[in-house]
């Protein structure tokens, strides 16, 4: 039976780090395409390929890996910093890094999702959905940073109303997106009567739900962090905490949602259950983005608009 290879890749600006599992020699070279795809060209077929996920530097290497007929795994740097701790390293390069990587893809490779190189409309609303979140908070920071001031700049509000007007261009052009993808365009219309649903929050949830094949709800909950994370040892139940793994802005577009839903005459008596006991408002708040969560999974998934009479107002366990 031919064994397979498990290759760890820790990823520079200009270079790359390559490491194979159970062999202590190391490698590295430029991060070029002519130097990655020299390198790729030495491989066997069918090579397991694992990558930290390093802001668009490792996105040459993937491409090319991929094209050439590997199986890439883009890893959390979390995990990696987890494992590495428990395995108590005392050291830190890029080719231990390297090596790490090729350990911790031979051990855990079954329990891992392979990476699935996205088509060009979905990178772009990957890159636009990510920067607008870069605009919102830096819009949120200067109004923080300057309340309460006695006397503002007057360019505090000329540099606002830029960042509203790039907000709004960034909108547009997602919706232009969605529109130019049958499916997409489908999905965020289904996903627009949902009560407490706009055109952002549909646009980047019919994205979500559409790029990768989550298996069921539950899937996709975790996927986006709204999963509790369990803490329990033999008599003692430990407190509840969320994953916070995965998109980052989808989880505060969906709470800002829930935020919105709660005070409308449908969601209200479903959120007031859960305050009455006892849970605090970002507790139950959470509960209902939850719900609102598996809500647009089913509805992308069966092709149906939002049925508000299905809505049970009863406690279920969050």
């Amino acid at each position: 039976m031919k064994s397979l290879s498990f290759i760890g890749v820790d990823v520079a600006q200009r270079t790359l780090a390559m490491a194979t599992a159970g062999q202590s020699r190391t490698l590295e070279i430029a991060n070029t395409l002519s130097a990655v795809s020299a390198w790729l060209s030495t491989l066997p077929a069918g090579c397991r390929i694992g990558v930290e996920s390093t802001g668009s530097f490792h996105r040459l290497l993937v491409r090319c890996a991929l094209g050439a007929g590997h199986t890439v795994y883009l890893l959390n740097a979390r995990d990696l910093a987890h494992y590495a701790r428990a395995l108590g390293r005392r050291a830190k390069t890029d080719r231990l890094d390297a090596a790490l990587i090729a350990r911790y893809l031979a051990k855990e490779h079954e329990q891992l999702h392979p990476y699935r190189l996205p088509t060009e409309l979905q990178a772009e609303l990957d890159e636009l959905i990510g920067r607008r979140h870069t605009v919102v908070s830096a819009q949120a920071t200067l109004r923080q940073s300057f309340a309460g001031l006695k006397h503002p700049p007057r360019a505090l509000g000329r540099t606002l109303r830029s960042h509203q007007t790039l907000i709004k261009e960034l909108d547009q052009r997602l919706q232009e997106l969605i529109a130019q993808d049958p499916q997409l365009a489908a999905a965020a219309g289904h996903l627009r009567s949902v009560v407490g649903f706009g055109p952002l929050l549909s646009t980047a949830l019919a994205h979500a739900i559409t790029r990768h094949p989550f298996a069921h709800a539950d899937a996709f909950v975790a996927y986006i962090g709204y999963d509790p994370r369990v803490r329990d040892s033999g008599q003692q139940r430990g407190r509840r905490h969320l994953s916070k793994r995965g998109p980052a802005e989808l989880r505060r577009l969906l709470f800002t949602a829930a935020m919105s839903a709660s005070k409308t005459q449908l969601w209200h008596p479903f959120y007031e259950r859960y305050r009455a006991r006892g849970l605090a408002t970002t507790a139950a708040l959470v509960i209902l983005a939850r719900k609102l969560a598996r809500i647009a999974f089913s509805i992308v998934r069966y092709g149906t608009d939002f049925r508000p009479e299905l809505v049970k107002n009863t406690c279920v366990q969050p």
